[in-house]
C-alpha cells in the first residue's frame, strides 16, 4: 500500500555535549533540558541561570534605554496638569487593542482627559491617517498618542504638527528610512539589538510609558497588576519574541491572569474554557483561546467591543462584550476554513507553480480582508513557501489589499521593500506583513516578488520546516521531564516550544476524530505506549505501520486523570535520513 506522508524537511539542532554536560553538572539539569536551553542560544552558566530565572537579571531603567521617554513623560505630565484633551490612536489587532486599553486605564487612573480612536480595517487600513488627525483637531485634542502604529505615518504626523498638535509615537514596527516629525518617538527598534527591551511589542512600549509616567507622578499603587495583565495578553497574542524583558514580565503576568483584576478578561476566560483553577496560564491559553477571541473582533467587527471589554467595571457590559468576542470568533473560524478551502482549490485549478516561483501568490475576489492573514499562515503550513494573498477592496476594486507570511529563510518586510515603487501602503516585519497596491500593478509585483524569492531561497527550502531539539526514546518520557520543560515557559517566538523525534515507532491504532479533521493515534516504542493527536491530518490517514515521528509533549487531563500526550507535527518513513 502506498502511504501519503507529509512532505517536510527535518532540521536537527547540533548536539553540544561539552556545554550540556557542564550545565548538567553545574546546575543539576537533565541532559535533555540542557540541550533544549543550549538550542535557544544560552551557553554560559550565567546566561542559563538568567534564562531559567529572568528575575535575577540586572535590568537597566527604561528611562536610560529609550532616549525620548523622559521627554514623553514631561509632555504627558503637562497635558494632565492642564487637563488638555489627549487622544490615543490604536490599531485593530490584539496588540493595538490591548495597548489602547492599557493606556486608557493608565491615563484615567492618573486623572487624564483621554479618549481614543482606532482606524477601520475595511475603510482606513492600518495606522493613523490625515482623516483621523483632522477629527482629533475638530474634537479639541491637544496631544495624540499612537500605539502599535505611527512609525511609518510620516504624512499624517506632519499634518498633525501643521495643525498645531503634539504627537508621541509609541510603536514597535520596523523603522522607515525617514522617521516622522513627532515630538517624541518610543520604538524599541531604535535601541541596540542587545537591549532587553528590543523585543517589546506595541503593548510593551505602552506598558513602559504608563508605568514610568505613573511612577513619576507617585501614583503607581493599584495600577501595575491590571496593566501587566493587558501587557501579557497583547504580547503573546502579537507573537512578540519571548526573550529579554518580555520573558521576565510574562512569567509574572501569566501567574496573575488566573485571578485577573480585569472583569472582561475573567468573563472571556470563562467563555474560552480556560481553567480557573490554574495557578498560572500558559502561552497556549492566550495564543489559542483568549487572543483569537480578541483578534477576531478587530478582523470582523468594531474594535470598540474589545476596548469596552478590557476597560469596563460593569459586569453586564463585560459579559455582553465577552459573548460578542466568542460569537465573532466562531464566525472567524468558519470564514477562515472556507477561504482556505477555496484557496487550495484555486491553486490546484490554476495549477499555480509555486515550486518554480519559490513563493505562492494568490488573489481572489470577495475574500474578507480580516481573515486572509490567517489563511496565509495555513497555506504556509501546507506548502512550506512564503505566501502572499490578497483580495480586491469592495469600495474600490482597482485596489488589491493583502497579507504575507514568510518562512525562516525569507524576510517578508524586505520583500515588500523590494516592491516599494509598485505598492501603496505596506508594513510588517521578517515573518509577516500587510500591503495594498493598484490592481494594474499585479503582473509587475508578481514578477518582482519572484525575483526576490529566487535571490533569497534555494529549492530545498521549499518544504515545511520542523526544527527538532533532540531525539529521545519513549522510555525517557515521564512527568519529571515534562515538569522540567514546563519550568522554561513561556514558549513562543524566539523561544520555541521543544520538538522531539523518536525513531521506528509502531502505529498501534489510528482513527479520525468525529469531525473527520484530526487524527488520533496510539503509538508504541519498546513496549512504551502514548496516546497522540495530529491536528488537521485527515489527508495523511492512514499512516504506515511504523514511522519516525516529530512531536511536542503535552499534559492531558480527563476526568481528573493526568497523562502525557504526544502532539504529532511530523512523520516520515523509518529509513529516511
Amino acid at each position: 500500500m502506498k502511504y501519503n506522508l507529509p512532505c517536510q524537511r527535518w532540521k536537527f539542532y547540533p548536539p553540544n555535549p561539552s556545554v550540556t554536560n557542564q550545565l548538567v553538572e553545574t546546575l543539576g539539569l537533565s541532559s535533555v533540558v540542557a540541550q533544549i536551553i543550549v538550542n535557544r542560544g544560552m551557553v554560559t552558566v550565567d546566561e542559563v541561570q538568567g534564562y531559567v530565572n529572568p528575575e535575577i537579571i540586572d535590568l537597566p531603567s527604561p528611562l536610560t534605554e529609550f532616549p525620548d521617554l523622559p521627554k514623553s513623560i514631561a509632555i504627558l505630565q503637562r497635558s494632565i496638569e492642564l487637563k488638555q484633551k489627549i487622544a490615543i490612536c490604536g490599531d485593530y489587532d490584539a496588540d493595538g487593542m490591548t495597548s489602547t486599553a492599557l493606556l486608557l486605564r493608565g491615563l484615567r487612573h492618573l486623572g487624564a482627559n483621554v479618549d481614543y480612536a482606532i482606524p477601520s480595517r475595511m475603510k482606513d487600513g492600518y495606522g493613523i491617517n490625515k482623516r483621523i488627525v483632522e477629527e482629533f483637531k475638530q474634537e479639541g485634542v491637544s496631544l495624540i498618542l499612537t500605539v502599535d502604529n505611527g512609525i511609518s505615518a510620516y504624512d499624517a504626523v506632519a499634518h498633525a504638527k501643521e495643525l498645531g498638535l503634539q504627537i508621541i509615537i509609541t510603536d514597535h514596527h520596523d523603522l522607515p528610512p525617514i522617521l516622522p516629525p513627532a515630538d517624541a518617538i518610543l520604538n524599541p527598534k531604535l535601541l541596540p539589538k542587545t537591549s532587553p527591551y528590543y523585543g517589546l511589542a506595541g503593548v510593551g512600549v505602552a506598558y513602559v510609558l504608563a508605568v514610568t509616567l505613573a511612577q513619576s507622578l507617585g501614583k503607581l499603587d493599584g495600577l501595575t497588576k491590571s496593566l501587566l495583565e493587558l501587557y501579557t495578553v497583547g504580547t503573546i497574542a502579537d507573537l512578540a519574541p519571548l526573550t529579554g524583558v518580555n520573558r521576565r514580565w510574562l512569567k509574572r503576568g501569566l501567574k496573575l491572569l488566573p485571578n485577573s483584576d480585569i472583569l472582561g478578561i475573567k468573563k472571556l476566560s470563562n467563555l474560552a474554557e480556560v481553567e480557573s483553577q490554574k495557578k498560572l496560564l500558559n502561552a497556549e491559553d492566550i495564543g489559542f483561546k483568549i487572543g483569537p477571541r480578541i483578534n477576531a473582533i478587530g478582523r470582523l467587527d468594531d474594535p470598540q467591543i474589545v476596548i469596552e471589554l478590557l476597560t469596563t467595571e460593569d459586569e453586564k457590559i463585560a459579559i455582553t462584550r465577552a459573548m460578542q468576542c466568542n460569537q465573532i470568533n466562531q464566525t472567524r473560524q468558519n470564514l477562515t476554513k472556507q477561504i482556505e478551502q477555496e484557496a487550495i482549490k484555486l491553486i490546484e485549478a490554476k495549477q499555480i507553480n509555486w515550486q518554480l516561483d519559490r513563493y505562492l501568490f494568490i488573489i481572489n475576489e470577495n475574500w474578507h480582508h480580516g481573515v486572509i492573514g490567517l489563511v496565509a499562515s495555513r497555506l504556509l503550513e501546507r506548502y512550506g513557501v512564503p505566501v502572499f494573498i490578497g483580495t480586491y477592496e469592495e469600495e474600490n476594486p482597482e485596489i488589491i489589499r493583502g497579507s504575507a507570511r514568510g518562512i525562516e529563510e525569507f524576510n517578508v518586510f524586505l520583500a515588500l521593500q523590494y516592491c516599494d515603487d509598485l505598492l501603496g501602503k505596506y508594513g510588517g516585519h521578517k515573518a509577516a506583513g500587510g500591503f495594498s497596491f493598484p490592481s494594474k500593478n499585479l503582473p509587475l509585483i508578481h514578477q518582482r516578488l519572484k525575483e526576490f524569492a529566487h535571490q533569497t531561497l534555494m529549492p530545498e527550502y521549499l518544504k515545511p520546516l520542523i526544527k527538532i531539539d533532540t531525539e529521545i526514546k519513549f522510555k525517557d518520557i515521564n512527568f519529571q521531564l515534562l515538569q522540567e520543560i514546563d519550568s522554561l515557559y513561556p514558549w513562543g517566538i524566539e523561544n520555541n516550544e521543544p520538538i522531539f523525534s523518536s525513531k521506528n515507532v509502531k502505529v498501534f491504532s489510528q482513527k479520525l476524530t468525529k469531525t473527520g479533521e484530526h487524527l488520533q493515534l496510539t503509538l508504541i516504542q519498546d513496549n512504551v505506549e502514548f496516546k497522540s493527536i495530529a491536528w488537521r491530518w485527515s489527508e495523511y490517514y492512514p499512516l504506515p505501520p511504523h514511522v519516525d515521528i516529530a512531536y511536542k509533549l503535552k499534559e492531558n487531563e480527563w476526568q481528573g486523570n493526568k497523562s502525557i500526550q504526544l502532539e504529532i507535527l511530523g512523520a516520515r518513513q523509518c529509513d529516511e535520513n
